[in-house]
């Protein structure tokens, strides 16, 4: 009797990184991957046409961020369970993408084991929390009158934040954003506005405080 495989798409801009992952998967002999994506346009698609059991998605794509990706992919597909791959650390973006509907959150560093049990547990409709992200929750709980100035930013203005830490100027960002230089500077006031901060070393001091670059 054949063992029903947990159906699974992966979601990167990298082809050989989702040629790895594949791999591991595959290997795994529990897994199938029915579906590949390069950008965000691609995974929306893949939601939609393809009924996998999970999804492994990039937090940076070149068209989307993968929070944006996350809540569009969410907003059509509720029951897909989904696990963010990322270069950052939890501290960074773990709590942001499960708030956003993410049923886990993971480095990209990862052993592999940790990748596949993440997997299993999505597949029975469970999250996956890492005890570092669950600590990160734990600390926030009824601490909204102490919530750090970062967190009260969108998505976008987070990122926004996190490219102007990095040193890159407005027009930078805006071509790297698809965005015109006026929206980019619109989101670095607001953020300014949000986090009480006056100047761009202001924010790259702020960010590197508190470890988000």
């Amino acid at each position: 009797m054949d063992i029903k495989k947990i159906k699974v798409i992966i979601v990167d801009d990298h082809a050989i990184l989702r040629s790895g992952i594949k791999q591991i998967l595959t290997a795994s002999g529990e897994i199938e991957v029915i579906g590949e994506a390069e950008n965000a346009a691609q995974a929306i698609k893949c939601a939609r046409e393809m009924h996998a059991d999970v999804m492994l998605l990039d937090i940076s794509l070149p068209d989307k961020t993968g929070i944006e990706a996350l809540k569009l992919i969410k907003r059509e597909n509720a029951a897909l369970n989904i696990l963010m791959l990322s270069m950052y650390m939890e501290d960074q973006y773990a709590v942001r993408s499960i708030r956003s509907g993410a049923s886990g959150y993971l480095c990209k560093h990862t052993a592999s084991e940790e990748l596949l049990t993440a997997i299993h547990t999505l597949a029975k409709g469970k999250k996956y929390i890492t005890p570092s992200v669950a600590e990160i929750l734990a600390e926030q709980v009824g601490t909204d009158h102490s919530i750090a100035p970062h967190e009260t930013l969108s998505d976008r203005e987070f990122q926004v934040m996190r490219m102007i830490a990095s040193g890159l100027t407005v027009s930078e960002i805006a071509d790297k954003l698809a965005l015109s230089v006026k929206t980019v500077s619109m989101y670095r006031t607001r953020l300014l506005e949000k986090m009480r901060l006056k100047h761009n070393a202001d924010i790259t001091h702020y960010a590197i405080k508190n470890q988000l670059v």
